[in-house]
């Protein structure tokens, strides 16, 4: 299998949870988080991260709404993506993260960090999962989920 790191975004209004995969792309860890906004610099500091790690995807989480529709927020993050896109160059992969948030909350909860340490962990750790996510779902021949790659 050839090599490809691959990048995950759980992206908020505020923040932006980045996680890597491994040179397999295998495994999903947390990487960082940065500052939504401003836009511009924010899409920089993707950029600089994508260059670093030599990634070759980019994995967004889609907030599809609780019955699986495109609702405002997911309509943001698409054009959130659409801009990633033409920033970096690289394919990106937009991949439901329903309960993702809810998921790094509980996971955060049970390694015992204390809610203050919470509050900065949580974007990232929902971006590794996303991304996990993500890699689980290719590894198993793309089958059901939901999942579109940006034009």
């Amino acid at each position: 299998m050839p090599e490809q790191r691959l990048l995950g975004l759980d992206v908020g209004e505020r923040r932006i949870g980045v996680a890597l995969s491994d040179a397999l792309g295998m495994l999903a860890s947390p990487l960082t988080t940065i500052n939504a906004n401003p836009r511009p610099q924010a899409l920089t500091m993707i950029a600089r991260l994508v260059r670093e790690h030599e990634v070759q995807v980019i994995v967004v989480g889609l907030p599809l709404t609780l019955r699986g529709e495109i609702g405002p927020q997911a309509e943001q993050t698409r054009t959130f993506a659409q801009e990633l896109e033409q920033h970096v160059g690289l394919p990106i992969m937009l991949f439901d993260e329903r309960y993702t948030t809810t998921v790094a909350e509980q996971l955060l909860r049970e390694m015992g960090v204390k809610p203050e340490k919470r509050k900065q962990q949580i974007d990232q750790v929902a971006a590794s999962i996303i991304l996990q996510d993500y890699l689980d779902h290719m590894r198993n021949g793309g089958e059901g989920g939901y999942m579109e790659q940006e034009e």
